[in-house]
């Protein structure tokens, strides 16, 4: 499907009667032939806003899958790249695109994954660019990242269908917390469709049949494209402790009234405010 070097429609039956982890891991070496693989035209629209804002020192992408979004992150860090993810295979084919070495990142620290002993792998920089950051790869947990307050930007990229509403509180502190004091977490958030257009209802079949399928089959597999709304993120963004912004990304054009198609996130961790988790109220 997709290309002629895509998964078939039996292996995406496979990948999606599996767990999360398990349907990742088989996807993996065909992942980038599928449209699930961000666009390239998202991740330069975000490189080229993050690049007035940096440069960062220390970077690390949330839910990297096959590093894609690193690469952004390669172009406004000057350190140190770090890229994590719960599934070996989708870091397996990140390290096999941007290569890697034995040394676990020096940004590891305290708190806890789901893989007690998570692999970490880190790469030179490449011949010919003596500025260019280290790159390194960590299987690990969105929720219960093992690292201390080492980045100085978080990024994500079509991740966060992976992930219940009732878990954003959790995962948005769990980003704080690997935050250096001004440090910022940027994403991209595209605008719904509008109701009753063909990608309306295309979202809303799919979240209906991922529900279904979730209702009588075990392990479940999260992914839904309807759940991450912009009103519910930036209150539960400033509820972890984060100042929020949104930038429009103007190359990816306008809607009809005007309005962006897709802005960034910009939500920075203040330099001083200590947070209280869980919230009160």
């Amino acid at each position: 499907m997709f290309t002629p070097q895509g998964p078939s429609l039996r292996e995406l039956a496979v990948q999606a009667l599996s767990s999360i982890e398990r349907g990742y891991d088989l996807l993996a070496p065909k992942f980038d032939h599928t449209p699930f693989r961000t666009p390239d035209v998202i991740l330069d629209a975000v490189g080229d806003a993050l690049a007035p804002m940096g440069p960062f020192a220390a970077g690390l992408d949330l839910c990297c899958g096959t590093g894609a979004g690193m690469e952004v992150l390669r172009e406004v860090c000057r350190e140190s790249v770090t890229g994590v993810d719960i599934s070996a295979g989708m870091l397996a084919v990140g390290r096999s695109r941007l290569g890697g070495g034995d040394r676990a990142p020096s940004a590891a620290g305290g708190g806890r994954s789901r893989d007690s002993r998570p692999g970490a792998e880190e790469s030179p920089s490449p011949k010919g660019a003596s500025r260019a950051p280290t790159v390194a790869f960590v299987r690990a947990d969105a929720r219960a990242l093992p690292f201390g307050p080492a980045f100085d930007l978080v990024v994500s990229f079509g991740a966060f269908g992976h992930f219940l509403p009732r878990e954003l509180p959790g995962l948005f502190s769990g980003v704080h917390a690997v935050l250096r004091p001004g440090g910022s977490f940027a994403f991209p958030i595209t605008a719904p469709p509008r109701p009753g257009s063909p990608g309306y209802w295309a979202l809303l079949g799919f979240d209906t049949v991922m529900r279904l399928r979730n209702a009588v089959r075990r392990p479940t597999f999260v992914m839904y494209y309807r759940t991450f709304r912009l009103a519910d993120v930036e209150r539960e963004l400033a509820r972890a402790g984060f100042r929020t912004e949104l930038h429009p990304l103007t190359s990816l054009g306008c809607r009809r009234d005007g309005s962006p198609r897709a802005r960034m996130v910009v939500a920075t961790r203040a330099g001083t405010d200590s947070v209280t988790w869980p919230p009160e109220g």
